[in-house]
């Protein structure tokens, strides 16, 4: 296989079982698809892709700078629990109040693409998480560093946040589709989500598990995508 093809799969498949997890972008993205339509979910997808494959350069060409940055990324990390803290509150009111049909957040006058950039502008875990990954693929040699690898590897992590999206945003709409008249059911259970999401994020804040946490121990998180790299085999035919 061509090493830009594979660079190019490579980014794509990390970046798109990545976005399968439960979190607050593609929860929130499934809750944008159902109240106010898929082109606004869409827009919302994107703007959060832009700000991730921003970030995605930085650990590629800056990461020194990065982590020298601790106030920023302890900052970042309590910005994010508030915001996940408002989301699971305004969902549960909305479910508690029938007629109140959308949340708050989500649906604020920010144009969804600006909505979408800021939540994933201000979540820190993104950054450890490509960190990791950029480290074992050039340890692996499967990334190199050149700025053509840079582009495919990039445009490969976009388009499967998209695609990873894409599962939640349609998802929601069938989940919509099922339960019919009964919007508060769905609301209730992105309520619970975004409580358990707040709930893990103070958790990691608080044992000191962060985003800070594993920039400062990258061995930890290099080890367990070695173990992953292992299991989805991408570095099989890194000689062809």
């Amino acid at each position: 296989m061509h090493p830009l093809i594979r660079i190019f799969l490579t980014g794509m498949l990390v970046s798109f079982l990545g976005s399968l997890p439960l979190g607050t972008l593609n929860i929130a993205a499934m809750q944008i698809s159902v109240t106010s339509g898929i082109t606004a979910a869409m827009l919302f997808s994107v703007g959060s892709l832009v700000a991730e494959i921003i970030y995605v350069r930085i650990s590629l060409v800056a990461m020194d700078w990065v982590r020298k940055q601790e106030r920023i990324l302890k900052a970042l990390e309590w910005v994010t629990l508030l915001i996940v803290t408002a989301l699971a509150i305004f969902s549960f009111y909305a479910a508690i109040h029938p007629k109140v049909e959308k949340n708050i957040v989500l649906d604020s006058p920010l144009p969804k693409i600006v909505l979408g950039f800021v939540m994933s502008a201000v979540n820190p875990v993104q950054i450890p998480f490509w960190f990791g990954w950029s480290t074992v693929l050039f340890t692996k040699k499967i990334l190199l560093p050149r700025n053509d690898h840079y582009n495919i590897y990039i445009a490969g992590i976009g388009l499967g946040t998209f695609m990873g999206n894409l599962v939640f945003i349609f998802g929601g709409l069938l989940i919509a589709q099922k339960i019919n008249n009964n919007q508060h059911i769905l609301n209730w259970v992105i309520g619970g989500i975004f409580s358990i999401t707040a709930l893990i994020q103070l958790w990691r804040i608080l044992k000191k598990k962060d985003a800070v946490h594993q920039m400062e121990h990258p061995e930890e998180v290099t080890q367990h995508l070695q173990e992953q790299i292992g299991r989805l085999g991408i570095d099989k035919d890194k000689e062809t």
